[in-house]
């Protein structure tokens, strides 16, 4: 219920309110945030107990974090990544394979990972909407579209029932598909709602 409250305060810009319902959940529910994909598979694993299932799950826009080995067009096999043991690489232990909003939508992992990509950016007048289409960022005009990108992240940020780490790539300046100006913003509007940071 808080988890559900927080993340649409935090979608829809809510600061102060997303802060206050965050205090309210911290302590039961962790939430916290990293640049740094390695790390957090790390703290995910720290925070499972015994057989608590956890995974990494992104956009299905999310096309440049190929750099971190993930790679959403290659699709992933829902019955092995949600029921596979902690051996089977193809399980979402493994986190090797990502799962996208299609795959989790009304399911629940333990703990997630989720890595939010450039596709869904923070900017001072709202929220910005791309999409990568050959070698560049394209925005996304259409309202529908914009509304579901957004349903998308509201998805993926309600999909853990004991606690989650987002990632938001700090990018590559000499990429400019990755540039860090599409990844700060929102990691800084996140800061400001207090969520705390975990780095190696």
């Amino acid at each position: 219920e808080h988890v559900s409250l927080l993340v649409k305060q935090v979608l829809d810009r809510e600061i102060q309110e997303a802060r206050s319902t965050l205090g309210k959940l911290s302590e039961k529910y962790p939430i916290v945030m990293t640049r740094d994909l390695s790390f957090a598979k790390q703290w995910i694993k720290g925070q499972a107990r015994g057989s608590e299932r956890y995974g990494v799950i992104v956009s299905s826009q999310a096309e440049r974090l190929k750099p971190h080995a993930i790679d959403v067009k290659s699709p992933v096999d829902p019955i092995h990544w949600f029921l596979d043991p902690k051996e089977d690489v193809r399980s979402s232990y493994y986190m090797e394979d990502v799962a996208t909003e299609f795959h989790i939508q009304g399911l629940e992992l333990d703990w997630v990972c989720v890595t939010w990509d450039a596709d869904f950016r923070y900017a001072k007048d709202g929220w910005e909407h791309w999409s990568f289409r050959g070698d560049r960022w394209n925005r996304i005009r259409k309202e529908e579209r914009q509304i579901y990108l957004k349903n998308a992240y509201r998805v993926l940020l309600t999909r853990a029932r004991q606690g989650m780490v987002i990632v938001i790539p700090a990018g590559d300046p000499e990429d400019p598909t990755r540039s860090p100006a599409f990844y700060d913003p929102t990691y800084h509007y996140l800061q400001r709602i207090g969520i705390p940071e975990i780095a190696p």
